[in-house]
Formats: structure tokens, sequence, C-alpha cells
């Protein structure tokens, strides 16, 4: 069950500014007290949902707990996964979809918690917007036409199919297009792409515009509510360190609900973590926090991985999700 408060901003939402910001150094909680804290690293994708961590070891919630926590970012799924495999990440906070693949590709990887996810009705956060020269009015519409993602086979080419699927086009035909999010809209706007999968601040723009409009949530249209970003770990460090974890799962769930109660902080901390003006900040949609891992919209997620040849075997979410 989901907590019912504001949401937050969606994965990629911010790359424009976090491109600049938080290159590749950690920042450390400050050990306090008498007790010995236990070190811990957790790594981050610079981006706006990223932003409850950094508030939390403001917090003091980490330390709260016992942690010492260093936060590591990295420029995407692909540098963090196998560095929390490694071991020079202990935590990661990255995408399901990667995790699971992660697994499907050999590396042995759990899901301690979820962490953040779409809205599962109302106004989403991220969306497809299609410029209105293109006769774009539904999914189906997308087969043929050029349609931009910031990731091959990620969730959102991934969701957009199913969507067209559903509607009764060919998700086959659809030609999906890699671009990083800031430089959708312009090319959009120009007609050298037909439809574009953006998350804020670039889905409110393109639904005001003069030549964008909404095609729809494809998040909503195929797995309602789905998370959006998870807490993983190796299994070796899970299984090696059973105490740090029951510490790190009582600490990210207080850190998660201070956040989903608290959306002017995270804001406020976006704006600082991550170099963003405020005024942007502060008309973020932002995503539900919630530390909760939701099985059924996982189970979901991998059954299109399968479906759409993302991953060659059957995920065994048994394998991946750490049991409580």
């Amino acid at each position: 069950m989901k907590h019912p408060f504001a949401r937050a901003a969606a994965v990629g939402t911010v790359l424009t500014f976090a491109l600049t910001a938080c290159g590749g150094g950690g920042t450390t909680g400050g050990g306090g007290g008498g007790e010995e804290l236990q070190p811990l690293t957790i790594g981050v994708i610079p981006i706006a949902p990223s932003a409850p961590v950094q508030l939390a070891l403001d917090e003091g919630i980490f330390e709260k707990h016992g942690l010492d926590v260093t936060i590591e970012t990295a420029q995407g799924g692909a540098a963090m996964l196998p560095a929390v495999s490694g071991g020079s990440m202990d935590i990661g906070v990255g995408n399901p979809l990667s995790v699971i693949l992660a697994k499907d590709q050999g590396l042995d990887m759990k899901i301690l918690s979820g962490y953040s996810s779409s809205m599962a009705e109302g106004e989403d956060i991220t969306g497809v917007a299609a410029n209105q020269d293109a006769g774009i009015a539904s999914w189906s519409d997308l087969a043929g036409k050029r349609v931009a993602v910031n990731t091959i086979n990620g969730q959102g080419d991934l969701t957009i199919k199913e969507a067209v699927s559903k509607a009764g086009g060919d998700p086959d035909a659809v030609n999906f297009v890699e671009m990083p999010f800031q430089d959708m809209p312009a090319q959009l706007e120009r007609g050298e792409i037909d439809a574009a999968w953006v998350p804020e601040p670039f889905l409110t723009q393109l639904i005001n515009g003069e030549q964008t409009a909404l095609v729809g949530y494809n998040y909503q249209d195929t797995v309602p509510g789905l998370d959006t970003m998870v807490t993983f770990s190796s299994t070796a460090f899970t299984e090696e360190n059973p105490e740090v974890l029951e510490d790190y799962n009582a600490a990210i769930d207080e850190a998660l609900q201070f956040a989903q109660e608290n959306p002017d902080r995270v804001r406020e901390t976006i704006v600082s973590f991550l170099n963003m003006p405020e005024e942007v900040a502060t008309d973020l949609r932002l995503e539900e926090f919630d530390a909760e891992v939701d099985r059924d919209e996982l189970e979901t997620l991998a059954e299109l991985m399968l479906k759409y040849d993302v991953i060659e075997t059957e995920a065994n979410l048994d394998e991946i999700v750490q049991a409580d």
C-alpha cells in the first residue's frame, strides 16, 4: 500500500542540471555520540529523486540508526551496478529494471527496499508528448513514428511498447531514438522526432507548448504506480552484514517517510544537492516515496521485460527481492 502524500520528480528529471553537479566525490555523515558508527557507502544518480538520501544524512537519520553514511554519485545504473557488485559501493539507488536485468546477466543482486514510485492516477511524473503535426492522437498512432527515449531497453520504451500493444498497435513498428532528456523538447518542436518520453520539468513544458501535446502516461496505462527506483545491494554484502542491513532498513524507511511528509524539504535539498535553480525545483511534480517493495508491480515489470526480450529468462523475484 502506498501512502497518499504528494509525489516527487521523475527519474532523470533534472539531468540538465545534474550533469554539472555532484561529480564523483562523496558526502559523509558526521559521527556523533560515543557509540561507534558502522560505515556504509550508498550510491545514487545525481537526479531529483535521490535527494531524500542527502536529506536523511542532513537530518541525522542514518546516524540515529548507527550508520556513518557516505554518498557516492554515478552518472547511471551502468556504472553503479558493477560498483555495488564489486563492493566499492555497499548499496545503490536505481530503477528496478536495471537490477532485474543485472541479475539476468549474471550479477548477483538483491533489491532491499522500495524507494520511489510514479502516480497510479491523475497527473503522472513522466509521459509521452507528441508534435501536433505528427498525426498522433493515441498510443497506437506511435507505430511507424520516431519516439525519443533516454535509454533503449529501459522502463520508458518498455512501457510505451506495451501501451501501443494494448491499444491495438504494433509495438515493433515504433522507431525508438535514444537521446538525452534535455535535447528532446527542441527536437520535438522542430519535428525532428514525432514524440518523446519525458519526465519533469520537460513534461509540463511540452504539454503546455503551442506545437506539442500529451499522448498519455505510459506508466499508468501499463503498470500503474510503477516503482521508479529501489535500493539494492549484492547478495554477498547482504549475507555478510545482516546487522548493518537491519539498521539500514530501519533508516531508509524513516528517511523516505520523512521525505514523503516534507516535500518542501525535499525541494530545498534538490536545489543544494543538484545546483538546480530554486524556481525550477518549486514547480517539480514529486514522486511518491515509500520503502515498501510492491511485488505485484515488479512481477508485471519482469513479465514485460521477458515479453519484449529485455531479459532472456523468466525472472525469479524470490531470488532478487531480499526477504523481510
